[in-house]
């Protein structure tokens, strides 16, 4: 596994992060620690969680099966803040009070004494950045945490955070977590220049769309019932959500991919995954098996070389910089955002 530098850190992180969404959910808190101790074994030490994800139950899968492996010192442990975790008006957010009692709460989830990289899960223009950023410089200070970060931010909005560090004095952020993938390639535009330019790692969610490039998706036949799609029928928020994705351009472009990959001799999920790893600025793009299967699947991706005939084909089928399926507008929270 290829270690890269965190954005302009001395800390080193692979090139695949093991995320953890569904831990503690649908991968049960054994299958969770299992799938970690595979990571860990294949050469993963950078892990990805949130508050929000499971209500909690992530952190605490995550945090118990790196206490049992006894391996918590060897792992960059990142989780996130924003999403709402109860029902009063100060539940969510970037205010000063839902980040530090958020971060103290999950320190308890997560069973340690320190987070190794702490992300604001979403913008929140409606708070001075600089509140934002004295909170998490007193948590840097703190010992808390030691690294600071991003996730969904524009361009803008992490240039405008690293003038208040640099004017105020306070720690900036290292990363961004952006979507990016062959169906979503926004990020070259503004994001990946930028972060190139200022030392910012870029840290990809959702290289295989969601599941929409693991293959299983085919714009001649339903989505599986097994999959993301049909599983959110039931939850209209997240059902707006995959409806805005699952439109007839990005099944073209699925079915365009799948003979590159088959060319290959791989699933389109790894050259998709292998394609996304070896993009130009971006530090370790995040996987988010809920299986062991899913697991074994992903980590081949590392083997595959994307040629620059492979690229070719692929601007081909959706253009540098172009989208064929929103990520960035997906409604997301309390307070959709819209890029």
């Amino acid at each position: 596994m290829e270690m890269r530098s965190l954005g302009r850190t001395g800390v080193r992180v692979s090139s695949l992060c093991l995320g953890a969404m569904m831990f503690g959910g649908r991968t049960t808190p054994q299958d969770s620690a299992a799938i970690i101790d595979r990571a860990i074994d294949a050469g993963i030490n950078f892990i990805d969680t949130a508050n929000v994800y499971n209500a909690g139950k992530s952190e605490e899968a995550t945090g118990a099966a790196l206490k049992r492996n006894g391996k918590r010192d060897r792992i960059i442990l990142a989780t996130k803040v924003w999403n709402r975790m109860g029902d009063g008006p100060n539940d969510w957010g970037l205010s000063r009070r839902h980040i530090i009692e958020q971060c103290e709460a999950s320190l308890r989830r997560l069973g340690t004494d320190y987070i190794d990289l702490y992300q604001m899960h979403r913008p929140m223009p409606e708070i001075p950045i600089d509140e934002t950023l004295r909170a998490l410089d007193d948590l840097v200070r703190a010992g808390k945490i030691r690294y600071i970060g991003t996730s969904t931010f524009a361009a803008w909005q992490v240039v405008e955070s690293l003038w208040a560090a640099k004017e105020l004095g306070l720690n900036r952020f290292v990363c961004e977590q952006p979507p990016y993938n062959l169906l979503d390639r926004r990020i070259e535009r503004e994001l990946i220049p930028m972060a190139q330019t200022h030392g910012i790692g870029i840290i990809p969610w959702s290289p295989l769309a969601g599941g929409m490039l693991t293959g299983k998706y085919s714009k001649n036949a339903p989505p599986p019932a097994d999959s993301r799609i049909a599983a959110a029928q039931d939850n209209p928020r997240m059902a707006a959500i995959y409806k805005a994705r699952y439109t007839d351009p990005a099944l073209d472009a699925i079915d365009a991919f799948r003979p590159l990959a088959e060319a290959k001799g791989v699933p389109l999920s790894q050259f998709a995954l292998a394609w996304v790893e070896q993009q130009p600025g971006v530090t370790s793009a995040i996987i988010g098996p809920r299986t062991m299967e899913q697991l074994e699947d992903n980590l081949k991706a590392s083997d595959l070389t994307i040629t620059a005939e492979d690229r070719a084909a692929i601007d081909a089928i959706v253009p540098p910089g172009d989208m064929v399926s929103p990520y960035y507008e997906a409604p997301f929270g309390p307070h959709p955002h819209r890029w």
